[in-house]
């Protein structure tokens, strides 16, 4: 089974085919056949009009695009144990298959090394994943390895109850030290691979960064901060910094491009409590490239 959330409004078809490996063909096929539910309710035509937040089950996929490779790509695990794991993605790693991204990623990475021992709660393009980064983003994610445990991280998303802690390096000097952004974030009309602060077909969002240290990169002002979300938006840190003027260094969708490493964001620690109670608290050091910036010139 393969579950959607809804982020924007769109007709079935063309969203699923948007926003996963499956064809529009074959998403109006699985309509005949009575395989895709909105909501818990079937659904029967290609141009049905979905909204924000619906939830969208496809309970059966056609063998073709069920194909994902077993791929030996080496993973920086910072903890394991018979229930979960957590690993260190690297900069430039794709999270899970996606349009134009068939293979080399993390997802292909975990088939290979833990082969069946995966949740499967987000179907079979995303095993094990329980939340993701953008590929140019580094750090700590979450994998399940049962259903069980899946589903209990999934209720600890939901209630804001899993604190991911991100550091990113923005243009320009932030001159207060705490800063609370409360902007609803939505699909940019102009660009649907991008997002943007909108009041239309948007969700709310809430970033809260505090200033670590003022720095000098290749001579110009840079500002590292600590970023926590209070919401988990698609680009939402990156996203609410380009709006007040101070997007991250590096970033080519929503700054420009400075080199191959692209966006100085990195998800560095991660708290929760684990389904036995145990209080869970991970970190990982930002990647050397951002180390290296960092104690490059401090100002403060």
């Amino acid at each position: 089974m393969l579950k959607i959330k809804v982020e924007y409004s769109e007709r079935i078809d063309k969203y699923i085919a948007n926003n996963s490996e499956i064809s529009r063909n074959d998403i109006q096929k699985l309509i005949q056949e009575g395989s895709i539910y909105v909501n818990g309710s079937k659904i029967n035509k290609n141009k049905y009009i979905l909204k924000i937040d619906d939830e969208i089950e496809i309970i059966r996929q056609i063998d073709k695009q069920i194909n994902v490779k077993e791929q030996n790509i080496p993973l920086d695990i910072v903890y394991e144990c018979d229930d979960f794991l957590v690993v260190n993605k690297p900069s430039g790693l794709v999270v899970h298959p996606a349009p134009g991204h068939h293979d080399s990623t993390l997802v292909n990475a975990l088939m290979y090394h833990f082969k069946n021992n995966l949740s499967d709660v987000n179907g079979l393009l995303r095993l094990g994943i329980v939340h993701r980064i953008d590929k140019d983003t580094s750090g700590l994610l979450l994998i399940a390895k049962n259903n069980k445990t899946h589903n209990y991280f999934a209720t600890l998303l939901k209630n804001h109850e899993i604190k991911r802690t991100y550091y990113a390096i923005v243009d320009g000097i932030i001159a207060n030290k705490e800063v609370h952004i409360d902007l609803p974030i939505g699909r940019d009309n102009k660009n649907r691979q991008k997002f943007t602060v909108t009041e239309l077909n948007s969700k709310s969002s809430y970033t809260m960064l505090k200033v670590i240290k003022y720095l000098k990169i290749n001579g110009k002002d840079k500002t590292l901060i600590k970023c926590n979300l209070k919401t988990g938006r698609t680009h939402q840190i990156r996203v609410h910094l380009a709006y007040i003027g101070h997007p991250i260094y590096g970033d080519p969708v929503y700054n420009k491009t400075i080199d191959e490493f692209n966006q100085r964001l990195h998800a560095g620690e991660l708290d929760f409590v684990d389904a036995n109670g145990i209080v869970r608290h991970f970190e990982a050091k930002m990647p050397l490239v951002m180390q290296n910036e960092i104690e490059q010139e401090k100002i403060f």
